[in-house]
């Protein structure tokens, strides 16, 4: 084989893997990376999750670059709620945000005294071992719930139940729209604030399946932190 033919299937190698490579991110899973704090005490910054794109259906948001090639939902599923769920925050339609599902189209959601009220039902949390966090050197307690939804329950970080969006207004959730909570509550921009508002159900990238890898106080690329950084007990761990 000439030199010219060697380099030409080289491209083609190249180009095979990386139309893979697009394939599989579109349309199976794809990993994220968690850089907030918004979802403590179930995901950490630093965490390295992945989101299968099936869960929901396909959208635009499914495709790199939110290309415009797929119209609206297809093969679309509602989500359940307390899903925690990846999508594309509705005031820009470009930026990742990860959150869980509170509210399904046509629910009605106040946020009372810290506690969620959905359909004039308050949604039971019992108080349980406080969340030690670590907050610039100093080791602090933030108090932490279990809350329990129909089919599924998670724990969550209250520090205050008397913060900016813990008494909020009555929200209808629109057909079509989803409403979102971060689990650490009293730090979380989500639904209850109007950046970020109800979520378009096309809007939804994935739902967050389990953490394959994860680094404390540092970065990816710096593999020669991993050993002391990798927090072993949170490889593999299922998202809940």
């Amino acid at each position: 084989m000439s030199k010219k033919n060697s380099y030409l299937e080289n491209i083609k190698s190249i180009f095979l893997a990386v139309f893979i490579a697009i394939l599989i991110r579109s349309f199976v899973a794809e990993p994220f990376n968690i850089p907030s704090g918004s979802m403590k005490p179930n995901l950490l910054i630093g965490d390295f999750i992945f989101v299968t794109k099936w869960s929901y259906g396909y959208s635009k948001h499914s495709l790199p670059f939110s290309i415009p090639l797929i119209p609206k939902k297809i093969f679309g599923k509602i989500p359940k709620r307390g899903d925690v769920a990846v999508f594309k925050t509705p005031y820009d339609n470009r930026t990742d945000y990860i959150k869980r599902i509170i509210g399904l189209p046509g629910d009605k959601i106040k946020i009372q005294d810290g506690s969620i009220i959905l359909n004039n039902v308050k949604i039971n949390k019992k108080r349980v071992e406080d969340f030690l966090d670590n907050d610039f050197g100093n080791q602090i307690r933030i108090r932490q719930y279990t809350e329990y939804h129909k089919n599924v329950d998670y724990n969550i970080l209250d520090i205050t139940d008397q913060g900016i969006v813990d008494n909020t207004q009555l929200f209808e959730v629109p057909e079509g729209y989803f409403f979102v909570m971060g689990d650490n509550r009293d730090n979380s921009q989500d639904s209850r604030f109007h950046k970020v508002g109800f979520v378009p159900f096309e809007n939804l990238v994935g739902k967050a399946r389990f953490i394959f890898f994860s680094l404390e106080n540092s970065r990816f690329l710096e593999f020669w932190k991993w050993p002391k950084a990798i927090r072993f007990e949170r490889l593999m761990k299922k998202i809940i």
